[in-house]
Formats: structure tokens, C-alpha cells, sequence
């Protein structure tokens, strides 16, 4: 162990005595919490490279804010004229609000209830004002959904129809989707969650963000912890993943016995699979509904930055909270990837630690051609150190940057010494006046749909089990070019397609050739193996 993650374990162990779980930003309902702080020394000088100047108008550059649901700022008429009033002045031209809370939605017309926030107007529906407002002002609007996490043991009671009073505590046998700890507790500090691994929990996870893109002209959609939760060991193992349903299907699909111990190289592995079959599975369902919807996730950068694959391996991320979102980049299941690079630019170590990411996205943004997207945390910074972070992602070659959060703009706010409305017209001047790295409007654009060439299909079975069945992709030689697994439905997908015909393989059996049109998810006839 480094003097680095001693250090990291030390005032990790300090900060779960002192608050009794992983800090997180504003009453723990962003994905990545805090990240590690050794030594945290407030008065460190920071040693800002040479900035490349402020991009003009011919270049693409995100420039995003994320609007979270906690507090105000997207919940009514006035909060929402302000909120891309803000953003036209900051040059911002993404929004990513929190549309998805706790399995509700600040919306009228989606696969999960509306949201009962008091602080709603009733019958007001926030996401269709602020899509209005955003778009006459050129600024996008990306849906921001918790996946996971869908209640909180703070709020009273959920809105009719929840998935909580359905699915929650008091559910029985397949109809329980709650994520299970190996000691049988079921809530990661204030928060239940529905496991990835139960084939009907993950259904109803893919059916929020497509409802979604269904029903409103969103720009793109965000998963948020997307991940098996918190509360584990530094490093791992994760300790959760337990629901009986899941346990079944695990057994089943590998032919282990028992109950896996957390550290279990292959229930690991299976766990993590779960969450992948999860992304790939909405993202072919949102690209099926609407090829030009943004597809992107928040993903966790916990701790040392990773220099190559071997590396990335022994990530935080990888083995503590089972999340492959290198593979989700290389596969092409996002469009846009947007790490949760959430260090304190005024601490050394965690400035090293933006920078070690930053520096691996750029590597895998050249390699694939997927947008790589340096999310801060303003919420931890001053607001010359959140300007430094902006130059810093800039020089490292990433497609964008994104604050957290529009609520809390810098560390005074967030420690309640001053609030937004002091700070939002200042940090604003230092972005966007001269001189600034926003200083002068840019776009960002949709994706292509011409770019979209996609299969999907599901395997039926005579006997064993639907999920955990390895799929091959074959190019117009025969030759495999990449393969996936089924996921508890037996459903599977590619979205990177060689040129020409292609067929699928699972086991002794092999579709038709066939060659994928441009602009849509081609569905491929059922696969029946014995």
C-alpha cells in the first residue's frame, strides 16, 4: 500500500466514524461522494499549466451544469427562468437535470410517478418548461436519472405507484428488487436501491429512461450511479448484489453453490456484467426510440487515475463499486462519457488525481472517438480553482467540462457561508467574461443518427438458463469481433459494427448474415438453442 492510500484510508475510516457512511455532496444524493482526501491543506499552491485560450465560434466543446432535484432550481416557472437565464450568461450549453430523484420524476408523463415535492406546482411539469425555456435559448437538455437508488430513509412516504411501496420492503419472492448487503441489510446509508442483477428491476430501470425520450424532446439521457452502491472496503470487495432473485440467477448461469463471498473473483465479475448488460440494453432502447438522443453516464473516478487497461483494472471504480464504464466507452453503448473527476484542485494530491484521469479519458477518446467529459466539483472548490480545472481539462484534450452543481456553484456555498444567488454572478464573470475559458459561445450538437448502426436480438432456450449466455459477433469472414453476454432476459446487443454483413453466434447456433442499415437498431430474429 502507497503512503497515498494509507492516507486515504485513514480519513476514509475517520470520515464513515464521524458521519456513519461515505460523505456525499448535498445529503448524499449525487453518485460519487467525496473523494479521497489525504492531507487536505486548504492553503496549497496550485501550479496551473499554460492555458490554450477561449475556443471560437467553429469548435464543439460541452460546457454542462448539472441542475440537481434536492433543492431549488428546476422546480418551478421563475426557478427555471433563472436557471437558463444563468446558463446563457455562463456560456453553458448542456444542462443536466436531475429528472429522476428517487424513482419518481419531475416530469407528468413517464414510466415512473411524478414527483410528490411540495415545492412543485401541482399539475406544473418542470421538464417540459425548462425544455421550452433551453431550447429557445440553443441551450440542451439531457435527462438525469438515478438508476439505482429509489428512496430515502428521510422522505415520509413515496408518491402512489412507486416502485418502493410495489417492489420494496414489504414485496415477496420475484416481485423484491431491493438491493441485498451479504449481512441482509438492504439500505446503503439513507438509500434503498434495486439491484441490476434482478431481470425485472433492471426492465423497469431501461422503461424510466425511455419514457423519457418517448414523451419529451429531451437531448440526451444520463445514468447516475449506475453502479453497485457504497459502503464497502477502499479497493473492494463491493459487499452487495445479494437479492434472492439474483443469487438464483447467478447460481443458475454459472453453476456455483452457495452463497460468494464479496471477494469472488466471479461473482465479481458477474455483478459486474449486470450493470453492463444494463447500459447496453437501455442504450439500444433509447437509440431504437430515437437515434439522435445523446446517450451518457456519470461515471466514478475514485481516487489514483489509471495509465493503461492493466491499471484501469485495479481501479477503485472497477473493483469497488463493479462499474466497466471503459468498456461502455470502447463498446459504444455512450455517446458522451462524463466522469465524476470530483477533486479539490487546492489539495496536491487530488489536483495529481484530476489530472491521471483526465489524462486516461483523453487516451480512450482518441482510441474510440467517444466524447469524454471532465465533470468537477465546484461544490469543493473556490471558484479560481473550478476555473483552473476548466483550463486543465481543456489542455488535456477532453470534448468538454461540467460543473457540480448550479445549487451549490463553490465551497462557500456548499459550507453555508454565502449563498448561490452571491455566487453564481461571480463565478459566471470568471467563465464566461473576458479572458474567461467560456468567454465565447460554442455548440454542441446532438449525435448524428447516420452514425448509428446497431443489432439487437434475445435467445430463446429449451432448457437452463435465458441470461449469461456468451454472444459472438461475426464479421462477413466469419471472424469473431467482439462478443457480449445475455442478460437475464436473454437479451443481448452490439452497437460498434464492422462494414459490411455481420451474424451472431451463441453456442452452436448462428443467425443469418445479414447487413445492418444506418440510422437504427436492427432486431435480428430470435436465437432458439437447444
Amino acid at each position: 500500500m502507497t503512503h497515498a492510500h494509507k492516507c486515504t484510508a485513514l480519513v476514509s475510516a475517520l470520515l464513515l466514524a464521524a458521519c456513519g457512511s461515505t460523505p456525499q455532496p448535498q445529503n448524499g444524493q449525487v453518485q460519487a461522494g467525496l473523494p479521497d482526501t489525504p492531507a487536505l491543506n486548504s492553503q496549497a499552491v496550485r501550479t496551473p499549466g499554460p492555458h490554450t485560450g477561449p475556443r471560437g465560434q467553429g469548435q464543439q466543446e460541452l460546457r454542462g451544469l448539472w441542475v440537481d432535484g434536492f433543492g431549488p432550481g428546476m422546480k418551478t416557472p421563475a426557478e427555471i427562468d433563472q436557471l437558463v437565464a444563468t446558463a446563457k450568461a455562463m456560456n453553458v450549453n448542456v444542462l443536466f437535470a436531475q429528472v429522476g430523484r428517487r424513482g419518481d420524476c419531475y416530469c407528468n408523463n413517464a414510466a415512473m410517478p411524478r414527483t410528490n415535492d411540495p415545492a412543485v406546482p401541482a399539475g406544473f411539469d418542470p421538464l417540459a418548461d425548462l425544455l421550452g425555456k433551453a431550447h429557445a435559448q440553443g441551450i440542451q437538455v439531457h435527462a438525469w436519472i438515478i438508476t439505482t437508488a429509489i428512496w430515502n430513509s428521510a422522505v415520509l412516504a413515496p408518491p402512489p405507484g412507486h416502485v418502493f411501496t410495489t417492489h420494496g420492503l414489504k414485496a415477496t419472492g420475484r416481485d423484491f428488487w431491493l438491493m441485498v448487503k451479504d449481512d441482509g441489510s438492504t439500505r446503503g446509508g439513507s438509500d434503498w436501491l434495486l439491484d441490476p442483477g434482478h431481470p425485472d428491476a433492471a426492465e423497469y430501470i431501461k422503461q424510466m429512461y425511455v419514457s423519457v425520450v418517448k414523451n419529451y424532446d429531451v437531448d440526451g439521457i444520463q445514468f447516475d450511479r449506475v453502479r453497485y452502491t457504497d459502503y464497502n472496503p477502499v479497493g473492494g470487495p463491493n459487499n452487495w448484489g445479494y437479492n434472492p432473485t439474483a443469487l438464483e440467477r447467478y447460481r443458475e448461469e454459472t453453476g456455483a453453490t452457495g452463497t460468494p463471498l464479496p471477494a469472488d473473483p466471479q461473482w465479481s465479475a458477474w455483478r459486474r456484467q449486470q450493470v453492463t448488460n444494463l447500459v447496453r440494453e437501455t442504450a439500444l432502447a433509447v437509440k431504437a426510440a430515437r437515434p439522435d438522443v445523446s446517450v451518457n453516464a456519470a461515471t466514478i473516478t475514485y481516487g489514483e487515475g489509471p495509465s493503461d487497461q492493466a491499471g484501469w483494472l485495479a481501479s477503485r471504480p472497477y473493483a469497488e463499486v463493479l462499474q466497466d464504464w471503459v468498456t461502455w466507452v470502447r463498446e459504444g453503448y455512450l455517446d458522451v462519457n462524463v466522469m465524476m473527476n470530483y477533486k479539490r484542485d487546492f489539495v496536491p494530491a487530488q489536483a495529481l488525481w484530476f489530472d491521471q484521469w483526465n489524462a486516461f479519458a483523453a487516451r480512450l477518446q482518441e482510441e474510440t472517438g467517444v466524447h469524454q467529459v471532465s465533470g468537477a466539483a465546484i461544490y469543493l472548490n473556490d471558484q479560481d480553482s473550478s476555473v483552473n480545472q476548466v483550463w486543465k481539462t481543456r489542455e488535456a484534450g477532453l470534448d468538454g467540462w461540467a460543473g457540480y452543481s448550479y445549487r451549490t456553484p463553490d465551497k462557500d456555498v456548499n459550507e453555508n457561508r454565502r449563498t448561490k444567488e452571491q455566487v453564481l454572478p461571480e463565478l459566471t464573470t470568471k467563465l464566461s467574461g473576458e479572458g474567461g475559458p467560456f468567454e465565447r459561445p460554442v455548440r454542441w450538437d446532438r449525435p448524428n443518427p447516420a452514425h448509428l448502426r446497431a443489432v439487437s436480438g434475445q435467445v430463446q432456450v429449451g432448457s437452463g438458463p435465458l441470461g449469461g449466455r456468451t454472444v459472438l459477433l461475426l464479421d462477413a469472414q466469419g471472424q469473431e469481433v467482439a462478443r457480449t453476454q445475455t442478460d437475464g432476459r436473454g437479451r443481448y446487443g452490439f452497437m460498434r459494427l464492422p462494414l459490411g454483413p455481420v451474424q451472431v453466434q451463441v453456442g452452436d447456433v448462428t443467425t443469418e448474415r445479414i447487413t445492418p442499415l444506418p440510422r437504427q437498431v436492427t432486431v435480428l430474429p430470435d436465437l432458439h438453442l437447444p
